[in-house]
């Protein structure tokens, strides 16, 4: 926009501005220059983090030549849809008028198994209409879909097949729409093989794997967004059903890998790994409860109406993961029953005094506008719910 005369303007001259305001400017200038700094920080430091992290995995099976060309075409892929992920939310948020910052990438090197925990946006203020919750809360998603689809489309078509063992590696947990990806894309697996991951493959899954993880519809998700804005306060009520159902996951996921054993004679000697492969929905479960529980503290302005504090909860399933790692494939009858334990009085104070009580809030949406949704947006909301649905994996990873 071109600039007024100086005649023209009723604002002073920078010679007449008060001395007082002049270095809260500067204050203003110097916070924007550090959250600057901040964001591109940690962008830098999550790309390194995801480079070593795969470099490391993949290095013990190629060259470092190799492993350098593959962490970096990996990082690139899986970034990219990371960042239309985020910038989906971004720019929907800039349309509607609604303050967010630029995102927070979350560096997480070698725990995670991508070296980050992907990135969150901060609203600086309240989104006024439903319209606009279902317009940010879907534009993340589809964006970052946009690119995870064809990424793994050519991955796996671009992956080899090797020669595997009945128990051999680490399986990629599986989805109606990777199915389809795959037998539209991939290659035919004989017998006996299977398709080694190539790093377009393993990042286009990631990042397939975080937009399921982000449309589970509980509290201020993104599917939690977007069932909120077409279910209205109902959907608290749904976000309840669904944050329970992880226990249920948790537990139907360990009953049935330890009844195929059972079924063909091996029993419990790999009833460690079977934890291991169920435990993701017992973390996530509690990641959700410690999050709602933050929001919900935020937004009431107290310490929300929960005993079961996060740093409980931190201390509990880290615990519980550490303990399951420790006891591996032990057949302990002493270390299972203490761990079973440590789970009882976990979901017994979830009960008593968490989110597992009929009356907990931690995982209402905040309130927003009754307007509702117009023809088009219940179409992008049913579609976007959908994706949900078709990305949906009983079990992320099979150890």
């Amino acid at each position: 926009m071109p600039a007024s005369h100086p005649d023209s303007s009723d604002s002073p001259p920078p010679s007449a501005t008060p001395f007082s305001e002049r270095p809260a400017a500067k204050a203003a200038l110097g916070d924007r220059s550090r959250a600057w700094r901040t964001h591109v920080g940690l962008f830098l430091l999550t790309v390194a983090s995801v480079f070593v992290t795969y470099d490391q995995v993949s290095a013990a099976g190629e060259g470092a030549r190799a492993a350098a060309l593959h962490a970096a075409q990996f990082t690139g892929a899986l970034l990219t849809i990371l960042l239309a992920h985020e910038f989906g939310h971004f720019i929907a948020a800039r349309i509607h008028r609604v303050d967010a910052s630029l995102p927070y990438f979350i560096p997480v090197p070698f725990i995670s198994p991508f070296g980050t925990m992907g990135a969150v946006i901060r609203m600086r203020s309240d989104i006024p209409t439903r319209r606009a919750l279902l317009d940010i809360g879907a534009a993340g998603p589809l964006a970052g879909l946009v690119f995870a689809i064809p990424i793994y489309a050519w991955g796996v078509a671009h992956s080899q097949l090797i020669a595997v063992g009945p128990a051999e590696g680490v399986q990629l947990g599986d989805s109606i729409l990777l199915h389809l990806l795959d037998r539209f894309f991939g290659p035919h697996v004989p017998e006996g093989m299977d398709v080694l991951a190539s790093p377009l493959l393993f990042a286009g899954w990631g990042g397939m794997f975080v937009t399921m993880i982000n449309l589970l519809p509980v509290s201020q998700l993104d599917g939690g967004h977007v069932a909120y804005a077409l279910f209205g306060p109902r959907q608290d009520r749904i976000a309840g059903w669904v944050h329970r159902s992880m226990l249920a996951f948790f537990f139907v996921s360990l009953a049935s890998f330890v009844a195929r054993d059972v079924r063909v004679g091996i029993g419990l000697f790999h009833f460690g790994r079977h934890v291991q492969n169920s435990i993701s929905w017992l973390v996530l479960f509690e990641v959700l409860a410690v999050l709602g529980s933050m929001t919900t503290a935020k937004r009431r302005g107290n310490a929300a109406d929960e005993r079961v504090g996060v740093s409980t909860r931190a201390f509990a399933t880290l615990g519980l993961v550490f303990l399951a790692e420790l006891l591996g494939e032990r057949s302990s009858v002493v270390g299972w029953s203490a761990w079973f334990v440590g789970l009882a009085v976990l979901l017994t104070m979830e009960a008593k005094w968490g989110v597992l009580r009929p009356s907990s809030a931690a995982l209402d949406h905040p309130p927003t506008s009754d307007a509702p949704l117009d023809r088009v947006r219940v179409a992008v909301a049913v579609l976007t719910l959908a994706f949900f649905i078709l990305l949906f994996m009983p079990t992320p990873f099979v150890l």
